[in-house]
């Protein structure tokens, strides 16, 4: 497991480690856990003793990583800890990085549907561009303004095998050469996740019989990650519109991400988009 890069310094992991299990401890019953109470207690919750029964380490050594003293943990104990004082998602992921480790990441969700709310959310963003795709790259949904900007049509149904296939958004995408490089590379990082999914392999196997740009640039075994990138578009309608395109993790379905777009300013797009998207009767006017 790698270490986690805190933004917190080490002393002061330390002690918010220290005041992180004390307090989870206190708001633990003996009861919570099928233990028996022992008596009156003079504070509430478990005993640090009780503590390092449930979780088959050491009083010792239990006493000494709630001090924040400076001893090795493993995945292994932390998760032990972790299950000992009921912890959840959130709290565990957030006992490993205080802990100095990096928490595993949380198994990808099957594609799904986006929620309601983020539903709502694609929609309100129009007239501006964004979709959502799964962890294959699958589109789970495209709002209207992303079909009419980069040409996406119903026969799209994957982000991978669009960027390499569709002639329409390849003739819009001003950089296509210079981005396709970054795209095979991000979804190698992104099979390189799940070693287990035989999927990602399927989907690289057939767009590479079908794509020469592509299977060139997969034999290459570039690797990168972006959380956000500037895509330019020469709509033959609108002219030139440059967005920046920021991608964002959806926690209740891990693996999708919802990617939007925005106007980079001072290029006129934002002017230029709203035209556009008038005249497909898409814009959505902004409360004064």
């Amino acid at each position: 497991m790698a270490i986690s890069h805190s933004p917190l310094s080490r002393d002061d992991r330390r002690t918010e480690l220290r005041e992180f299990l004390r307090s989870r401890r206190a708001r633990v019953s003996p009861a919570d856990v099928g233990m028996p109470d022992g008596g009156r207690r003079r504070t509430p919750g478990l005993r640090r003793e009780e503590v390092a029964v449930l979780a088959g380490v050491g009083v010792s050594w239990y006493t000494w990583l709630e001090q924040g003293r400076d001893i090795k943990v493993s995945e292994q104990v932390l998760d032990a800890i972790a299950r000992a004082l009921l912890l959840g998602a959130a709290e565990r992921a957030h006992l490993y990085r205080l802990a100095g480790l990096n928490p595993p990441q949380a198994p990808s969700a099957p594609s799904a549907a986006p929620s309601p709310e983020v539903r709502r959310l694609l929609d309100a963003w129009s007239p501006r561009p964004g979709y959502v795709r799964d962890r294959h790259w699958n589109f789970t949904a495209v709002n209207d303004a992303a079909r009419v900007v980069f040409g996406y049509g119903e026969s799209d149904h994957n982000c991978l095998v669009s960027f390499f296939t569709n002639a329409r958004y390849r003739v819009l995408h001003r950089n296509w050469a210079e981005t396709a490089t970054d795209v095979a590379a991000a979804f190698r990082a992104d099979a390189a996740r799940y070693p287990d999914d035989p999927e990602f392999g399927r989907i690289a196997a057939d767009l590479a019989a079908v794509s020469p740009e592509f299977a060139g640039l997969w034999a290459r075994h570039d690797v990168a990650e972006h959380t956000s990138a500037v895509k330019a578009v020469d709509h033959p309608d609108a002219g030139t519109m440059i967005f920046d395109a920021t991608l964002l993790p959806l926690p209740e379905h891990p693996g999708h991400h919802l990617i939007l777009h925005n106007p980079r300013p001072g290029t006129g797009t934002e002017q230029r988009l709203e035209t556009l998207l008038r005249q497909h009767s898409l814009v959505v006017p902004h409360p004064g």
